[in-house]
């Protein structure tokens, strides 16, 4: 075996989940732009309009504001996961933290300053600002992704608003307007609550219910009311 072909079997087996999951990304926006692009030109047609490529359509606000709503929805339930499993508890579930263990626990649960770990990360080594930065990193980042497609989601929904407002013959709104109208939050809520009703169904079904193998479940004999493998 060659170094190349060793290293490509290293790097599928070290990080097959991400590679597996970047390509499910990729075939699911090639769905998503080619029957967008079909129902797009139906209207088109039906309105007496001209029919518009796949490039066109992959560079319009209308591709955009679909694209969008759903990613900023999706940052936005895992923000809130991360944040609230910090403080809240559910007993039983593989997604909880065990009861009683509520809270950023101490710098020794946590490996930081003079508990970390040779192999530590630097940032949790050190002291001051930087730790503390750290210590939030994930949150901050993936908080910055939600609020930053949540506003692209508004000045696309916008645009793609308008110009079905101007095949209407109705006078077009600024993003301000847009913002607080009924196409924006109904885009958005629509996103939030199926978010919602996912994440939390899933912290329930993980009490009772078992999939052998996966580290989102529980080995398969755990009694029901066990939330951790330290209970």
């Amino acid at each position: 075996m060659t170094g190349e072909e060793s290293g490509v079997r290293s790097a599928w087996r070290h990080n097959s989940l991400t590679i597996v999951f970047g390509l499910l990304l990729l075939l699911f926006v090639a769905g998503q732009a080619v029957s967008g692009l079909a129902g797009y030109n139906e209207s088109a047609r039906t309105a007496g309009l001209q029919e518009i490529s796949l490039l066109t359509y992959l560079t319009s606000s209308s591709f955009a504001v679909d694209l969008l709503e759903n990613w900023q929805s999706e940052y936005l339930q895992f923000v809130l996961y991360i944040l609230l499993t910090v403080w809240l508890v559910q007993r039983g579930s593989s997604e909880s933290k065990q009861p009683g263990q509520e809270g950023r626990e101490s710098e020794e649960q946590q490996l930081l300053g003079r508990f970390a770990r040779p192999d530590s990360p630097r940032l949790a080594q050190v002291g001051g600002w930087r730790r503390s930065v750290y210590s939030h990193s994930l949150v901050l980042v993936m908080g910055t992704v939600f609020v930053l497609s949540w506003l692209a989601q508004a000045v696309t929904g916008r645009v793609a608003d308008n110009e079905e407002r101007m095949r209407d013959l109705l006078d077009p709104v600024g993003l301000g307007e847009y913002v607080i109208g009924p196409d924006f939050w109904s885009r958005t809520l629509q996103n939030w609550q199926s978010e919602m009703l996912a994440i939390g169904s899933m912290a329930v079904f993980a009490i009772y219910l078992r999939e052998r193998g996966s580290p989102e479940s529980k080995p398969v004999g755990t009694p029901h009311h066990v939330t951790t493998s330290s209970d």
